[in-house]
């Protein structure tokens, strides 16, 4: 019986030991599995539920930084000096801010920048103190155009005044005419009637320019873009929401096409006179009509002035077509005056870096730009030797009736 009662307590020892182990060992997984890390969701391939709902970033805060490793080129100086013929810096229309013209000879120095153009020279006592600001106080480094004077369109003697005018502005030491894109968009005569680029009116002005030897600089139409709607299709949203007046869409305005077929009528009808379809005749999206146009019309040249962007996207169509017309391209920039501005358009035009913003990016739209790395006799050509050919034909005022 004892030994019965010792079995029985022994066993209840047991029991308890193992209880007491079991219990103990439970509470240590416990608080391991409680320490450990919570499995993650697995990796799945089709788009969250929500996704749609939660893009709601707006595109004025969406900076994205390329992962892109690719070589990167400075360009300080251009390789050739260079004519920038289109800029507005310290003109008399005010276009852009005025800037101490000690700073922009400056950043002309740093960057072999020898002259720059300024095309909205105005008239009369306006332009006079662009001369003296710019020109006379700086002999060689700056060129200024003369305009036309659109509130006299109706005077019944408009051509004439407008022929006097030019010769005044020569006589003063104007190089060119600028003509602005409220040509075919705007100007209207007092019976609301818009004047076209080929109005008869303008014909003397045009034989005057042939007989001086002084290029026309013209601009006519934008961007492809601006002629559509403003909406979701429109690769330049940001820019006409920005600037809801360069939108040209609608029944009230002539199509891009007619405006530049009128000017286009305006180069055949004047052989003699030098044209220079500014911003790569205003169709750098289609380089083919440009280049159509160039085949067509042997006294017209053309320049990128605030199109890099365009032509930057493009660079296997953009170096064929600079390689071909090497001899009429020339190079603008129409932008602000910076040591940056002018580096960023050397790295476009001298090497083969990938991928990077163009000057002003994104203002014009969300895409980036590839070099070109132009041959040097390509590049020189472009930077001076085209524009240095044109302006050679300069003939003075004073040579009116000797032909």
């Amino acid at each position: 019986m004892k030994h019965k009662l010792r079995w029985v307590s022994l066993l209840l020892c047991l029991l308890v030991v193992d209880f007491h182990c079991s219990a103990q060992e439970a509470g240590q997984n416990g608080s391991k599995a409680s320490n450990s890390p919570q499995k993650s969701a697995p990796i799945g391939y089709t788009s969250a539920p929500d996704a749609d709902q939660k893009k709601t970033l707006l595109l004025k805060d969406f900076h994205p930084v390329s992962m892109l490793h690719a070589p990167v080129h400075q360009v300080d100086k251009a390789k050739f000096y260079v004519v920038d013929v289109h800029s507005h810096v310290n003109d008399a229309a005010g276009i852009d801010e005025h800037m101490p013209p000690e700073r922009v000879v400056e950043v002309m120095n740093s960057t072999n920048v020898k002259t720059i153009v300024i095309l909205t020279g105005m008239w009369g006592e306006k332009l006079q103190r662009v001369l003296d600001e710019m020109v006379k106080a700086y002999p060689g480094r700056f060129i200024v155009f003369s305009q036309i004077d659109w509130s006299k369109i109706d005077d019944p003697n408009f051509s004439q005044e407008m022929v006097a005018q030019l010769d005044d502005a020569v006589s003063r030491g104007a190089r060119g005419l600028k003509v602005l894109k409220d040509l075919g968009l705007g100007v209207r005569d007092k019976t609301g009637k818009l004047i076209t680029v080929d109005d008869p009116r303008l014909d003397p002005v045009w034989e005057e320019c042939g007989r001086l030897g002084i290029p026309v600089s013209i601009h006519v139409t934008d961007p492809e873009a601006f002629f559509h709607p403003i909406d979701n299709t429109n690769e330049r949203y940001e820019e006409l929401t920005e600037h809801p007046d360069w939108g040209f869409y609608g029944p009230q305005f002539p199509t891009k096409e007619s405006i530049l077929a009128a000017r286009d009528r305006v180069f055949a009808r004047y052989p003699h006179t030098t044209f220079v379809a500014l911003h790569m005749a205003n169709w750098p999206e289609n380089l083919d009509y440009v280049a159509g146009l160039l085949e067509r019309y042997p006294n017209v040249m053309v320049e990128f002035g605030a199109r890099e962007a365009e032509l930057g996207r493009q660079p296997r169509r953009a170096r064929e077509f600079f390689l071909k017309y090497q001899d009429r391209i020339m190079f603008g920039t129409d932008s602000e005056v910076t040591e940056e501005m002018y580096r960023n358009h050397f790295r476009w035009l001298e090497t083969g870096d990938e991928y990077f913003d163009y000057w002003g990016y994104p203002g014009q739209g969300r895409w980036k730009i590839y070099g070109m790395e132009l041959p040097d006799g390509v590049l020189e050509k472009i930077y001076h030797v085209n524009a240095e050919r044109m302006f050679g034909q300069f003939k003075t005022a004073s040579a009116k009736g000797a032909q």
